[in-house]
This record gives C-alpha cells, structure tokens and sequence, in this order.
C-alpha cells in the first residue's frame, strides 16, 4: 500500500503546471513544493513588490497545509528564495506574521528566479496526530 498522498490546491486541473506537486504527505510529514506568487486559479503569475509577492506566497502555502488538515502553526522549516537579499528586512517582515508563536527553522538564499518572481518559499509540515 502506498504511504504517499498528494496534496493539491482547489484549483482549475486545466492550469496545473509543471512537473511536481504541491504537496505530498509522507511519514506522518507534508513536503509543500516551492512556492511563488501564483493566482491558483489560473496559476498565472502575480508580480508585485517584495512585500505583495511575500504575502501571497504564504497564503498559497496556508491553502495547500490546510488542505492537508493542519496549520501554519506544524510548519517545522522553511526554505526561502529571494531574488535579492538586499530585499530581507521587508520580505521579512511579512513572513514573521504568519508566525507569531514558534517560528519554523529556516534557510534563506539570493537566487535566480524565473518569470522576475521575488520570493519562493518550500516548507516542511509537521501533520497533526
């Protein structure tokens, strides 16, 4: 019996990209895939300022660790990209409000990101019992 379960969004199939999923549970874990400023409904792009991308991107990553029937409070560790790490503080103070008790582990890195995208976060869920 397979022990892996994949985790989509509500969103139209007919804009699914790429070759990943959004999440998939294993081990009592919920991997959610890298992130980005993404209108699920049409999984378009939605550039803005660090701050808008920022927001975004966490309330897609909510969606998808709710759909798997836990909260942004399991999330253990975050992986973060940004496309200038000048852009910390502000992409920072976004990302702290998601967390207001215990703040996940986190690696964050400057990187080359497609489409001009500021921000893409991945992170690791601890599922609830």
């Amino acid at each position: 019996m397979r022990k892996t379960k994949l985790i989509h969004p509500d969103r139209d199939p007919a804009f699914a990209t790429g070759a990943y999923s959004d999440g998939v549970i294993a081990g009592g874990f919920l991997f959610v895939s890298g992130q980005a400023a993404v209108d699920f409904r049409t999984s378009r792009f939605v550039p803005g300022t660090v701050e808008e991308e920022t927001h975004r991107t966490l309330q897609n990553i909510k969606t998808i660790v709710e759909s798997a029937g836990a909260t942004m409070d399991d999330v253990v560790k975050c992986t973060v990209h940004l496309a200038d790490i000048a852009e910390f503080d502000r992409y920072n103070a976004v990302y702290a409000g998601y967390f207001p008790e215990i703040k996940p582990a986190r690696t964050t890195v400057q990187s080359v990101l497609a489409e001009g995208l500021k921000v893409e976060i991945d992170c690791i869920v601890k599922l609830p019992d």
